[in-house]
């Protein structure tokens, strides 16, 4: 019986969400247009930062530190210190001759001739380990460590370029949490509103309910399911708009500017959905519920 009360209280508090809509339409088209305009600008700029974060984490990949040891230590013995560090991703070995020929492809590129000039490898003796960082933010402890070293000869790094990605990460993160948090205060305020309407023609009815025994819960529950539907609603419209606009974003750069592609490389639209449709969907269905929940908690008095 109990059960059976509860499943007839649930179907109810959204059959009663779904008439205070309808009810105030005027107010609910806007709070789920403003919604809509809130989650579409922040799906936007996720997409624009998503594949900004991804062209510098591309950038910082190639981001190495060299390490040259002095002659006669062991390579296992450097590498396998190196290896045991958390700030590193990868690394790798490279002898001597490996290093020379990859001078003199950059160097003699279509000029063999020249390089042969050499009768001996100028870069004997310059083996060296490539490191690669998980984050550029972690180089400056890294180099200390490495230069700590005992056989270490030489450390090289590019602080400057380290620290240039790592300040861009900062200020990515600063204005996506500042234009997050505007965008939820303002369609917080909006459902609110519209929570706040549904509240006040339904003042006589909420009262002669709590007088015949409703419980609070009962009460509230309408009008949480009101503003979560709104916040369903606004949250899954401007999604569907971004889709495909996101899709012919990158086939027309792809197109107009094909230069860019050496520069960057778009996040794939499925990948990018992966993450961006269950961030906005909990995004606005959390908005209708705190907007909702709050506004019930200042106006009704039960």
């Amino acid at each position: 019986v109990i059960a059976a009360m509860r499943i007839s209280s649930f179907f109810y508090s959204i059959k009663q969400g779904i008439k205070n809509i309808w009810r105030n339409k005027m107010f609910s088209v806007a709070s789920i247009a403003t919604m809509c305009a809130c989650i579409f600008l922040f799906g936007l700029f996720y997409s624009i930062v998503e594949n900004f974060q991804s062209m510098v984490k591309e950038a910082e990949e190639g981001v190495a530190i060299s390490v040259f040891f002095n002659e006669g230590i062991s390579q296992e013995q450097i590498g396998n210190k190196i290896g045991k560090r958390v700030e590193v991703a990868s690394y790798e070995f490279i002898s001597a001759d490996e290093a020379w020929e990859r001078c003199k492809e950059t160097y003699f590129g279509g000029s063999e001739e020249a390089a042969e000039g050499f009768a001996e490898n100028p870069l004997a003796n310059s083996a060296s380990y490539e490191i690669y960082m998980k984050d550029v933010s972690m180089q400056d402890a890294l180099v200390t460590y490495l230069e700590s070293l005992d056989g270490v000869r030489e450390v090289h790094h590019s602080a400057m370029v380290a620290n240039t990605l790592s300040d861009f990460n900062k200020l990515i993160a600063y204005v996506s949490g500042g234009i997050i948090l505007i965008l939820l205060a303002v369609a917080i305020f909006l459902i609110s509103n519209t929570v706040t309407v549904g509240i006040s023609v339904r003042r006589e009815e909420i009262a002669i309910m709590k007088l015949i025994g409703a419980t609070d819960s009962f009460v509230r529950a309408p009008f949480v399911v009101e503003g979560v539907l709104i916040g369903l609603l606004g949250s899954a419209l401007p999604l569907i708009l971004l889709y495909f606009m996101y899709g012919k974003i990158i086939v027309y750069v792809a197109d107009k500017f094909s230069f860019l592609d050496n520069i960057m490389n778009f996040i794939p639209v499925a990948e990018l959905f992966h993450s961006l449709v269950p961030i906005s969907l909990l995004l606005g269905v959390g908005i209708g519920f705190v907007g909702s929940r709050l506004t019930i908690k200042k106006h009704l008095k039960v």
